[in-house]
């Protein structure tokens, strides 16, 4: 034992014997892990999930992120119970007691989860230094953004190395991860705060984090009462109904991959077994779970939900409700909206809006883009107001538009400034995180999790992904890479909590230290309604991609998957006992 964890132990030891203010007090001392879990949590999958969850479903969403975080504390906490109490790593564990498997499908699909998660924090750390911090300086070219990407990949693999050494610069590290999550809750508080005393938002809102199942089948309150309206026609109704039920379906999935991701169930045991923690830990383990992520996490994207639900959830700028089309062309949303209303007119549209768009592809290539510009900004401004709110619902922004959000506290040039600081440090910190869970993946491959350079060429892999992000995403909005990334995330998550379940009943892996009775009991209710509300989340987000181009190869992966689990359950080197 080193003389640090020595330590640890004995300032714990010492606060529980004096009492729960004493203990509190170490708790505080030695927290760790949670904000670590706090620093990916609260990265840019939440803000942009927080973002869009709020123009997608207003107030009535509040609840999403809130049930999401909570499902996580309860699995999270559970794996790190198992961990603490047998100082087994989970990844031996799980093959060995109850699915070789599962095993490598979690440790497969946390390395997957952080190659996907670390586009979008890539691109949108990026788009906020375009668009509202150094603009004059980042212009948006394909040379600009590999020089950037590049940049931000330098410096997030040197703290990371560093990260590797104990002594002052761990801790410096930690602390550095806890000012930056107390920097962006009391930005995004203070935003709400000034709404409340403004009178802009009411105490009603709270009732939007009362779950509701219904919103995964049905437009948003608000949006319901626009689509009702007699200025929408019979076949319109129709087709924005689907298109946003699609919309919102795709931002709580988003949203609730963020909060607790697959890779994070990873990065937590793998963390507190490289502090050296142990059962004499696990009352801390949960503290840290709680105030360090938990807390953090809910005030902040409720706050982030509250905030751009004011500033956008039902509503379409000045520009694109004008009748002049020239006007409505130069609306910041004009881009992103036309792409919907032409997908509207393909589907239910007249015949000579039909042939109009088709027109343009006989058109020469110099003169396509402006002549199909000027049409579609002509039959936008033809449209009924309640129609344009319908379509702008729909909208993909950037982080200049999503600062708006801030706007209510800090005036428009001032929200530009402080959400692209908030944007670039959440996304940055959490590359630098995503980098670290994929170089403890990488030492468990090659058998052990603290080799320096093992960890090392894990975190370069993650981070050489992550600068393909010029070349993989091509969308009109980087911020909504981290939506994408989001939907198809979920679909790894059930592996890790299913897991978790079968190791906490798991008497031969427990032993004296497994839960009985009512304490078993309650930890069972709570991870199969975790399990259950991460499945419908992830069958949901199936269901989508089975509509798309790439349906039957995620079919195909699932079934795979499924088929050799169930072979994996008689491979296992240890017969399982469970509920004794």
């Amino acid at each position: 034992m080193n003389d640090h964890l020595y330590r640890d132990k004995e300032i714990l030891s010492a606060a529980q014997e004096r009492g729960p203010i004493s203990t509190l007090f170490a708790y505080l001392r030695l927290s760790g892990p949670g904000w670590l879990q706090s620093a990916i949590t609260l990265g840019g999958g939440s803000l942009l999930g927080g973002l869009y969850l709020g123009m997608a479903g207003g107030y009535s969403l509040l609840w999403v992120q809130l049930l999401a975080i909570f499902c996580g504390v309860v699995m999270l906490s559970a794996i790190s119970y198992v961990t603490l109490s047998t100082g087994m790593r989970p990844f031996a564990a799980m093959n060995e007691y109850v699915n070789p498997v599962l095993g490598t499908a979690w440790l497969t699909a946390t390395i997957l989860a952080n190659m996907i998660f670390i586009l979008p924090q890539f691109s949108t750390a990026y788009d906020a230094l375009q668009t509202n911090l150094l603009p004059d300086l980042v212009d948006g070219t394909t040379d600009s953004k590999w020089i950037v990407s590049s940049i931000m990949a330098v410096v997030a693999f040197a703290i990371v190395y560093l990260s590797f050494r104990p002594g002052w610069m761990h801790k410096l590290f930690d602390w550095l991860l806890k000012l930056i999550v107390a920097a962006i809750v009391v930005c995004f508080v203070a935003s709400v705060v000034q709404l409340f005393l403004q009178g802009a938002i009411s105490w009603e809102v709270f009732k939007g984090f009362i779950p509701d199942f219904s919103q995964l089948t049905s437009p948003a309150p608000v949006l319901s009462e626009v689509l009702s309206s007699d200025s929408v026609s019979e076949a319109s109704q129709g087709f924005w109904s689907e298109e946003l039920v699609k919309y919102k379906q795709e931002k709580m999935i988003a949203s609730a991959a963020a909060a607790v991701g697959i890779n994070m169930t990873f990065l937590l045991p793998y963390s507190m077994l490289a502090r050296g923690w142990d059962k004499t830990f696990r009352g801390l383990a949960r503290w840290d779970l709680i105030t360090g992520m938990a807390i953090p996490f809910v005030i902040v994207t409720s706050c982030i939900v509250m905030t751009t639900a004011y500033g956008f959830h039902g509503q379409a700028d000045e520009k694109l409700l004008d009748s002049d089309a020239a006007v409505v062309v130069q609306s910041p949303f004009f881009a992103t909206v036309a792409k919907g209303v032409e997908k509207r007119i393909s589907e239910v549209g007249t015949e000579d809006e039909k042939l109009a768009i088709k027109s343009f592809a006989l058109e020469p290539e110099e003169t396509r883009a402006a002549s199909k510009q000027e049409y579609m900004a002509k039959v936008i401004s033809r449209m009924s107001q309640e129609e344009r709110v319908l379509a702008c619902a729909l909208a993909k922004p950037n982080s200049d538009q999503l600062a708006k959000s801030l706007e209510p506290l800090l005036g428009e040039q001032n929200s530009k400034l402080v959400f692209g600081i908030g944007a670039f440090g959440m996304t940055f910190s959490t590359i630098i995180v995503l980098m670290m869970i994929n170089g403890f993946a990488f030492g468990e491959i090659f058998g052990n999790y603290q080799h320096v350079g093992w960890r090392t060429l894990g975190a370069l892999a993650a981070v050489a992904v992550g600068l393909c992000w010029v070349v993989l995403w091509e969308g009109e909005s980087r911020t909504y890479l981290g939506i994408v990334a989001g939907t198809f995330a979920i679909l790894l998550l059930p592996i890790a909590y299913l897991a978790f379940l079968l190791m906490m009943n798991n008497a031969d892996l427990m032993q004296d230290e497994k839960p009985r009775g009512m304490r078993m009991f309650i930890w069972n209710v709570l991870m199969v309604f975790s399990l259950a509300i991460v499945s419908v989340a992830a069958y949901v987000s199936l269901g989508n991609k089975l509509s798309q181009s790439t349906g039957p190869l995620v079919l195909g992966g699932v079934v795979t998957f499924a088929l050799l689990t169930l072979v994996g359950f008689s491979a296992k080197t240890k017969d399982t006992s469970f509920y004794e």
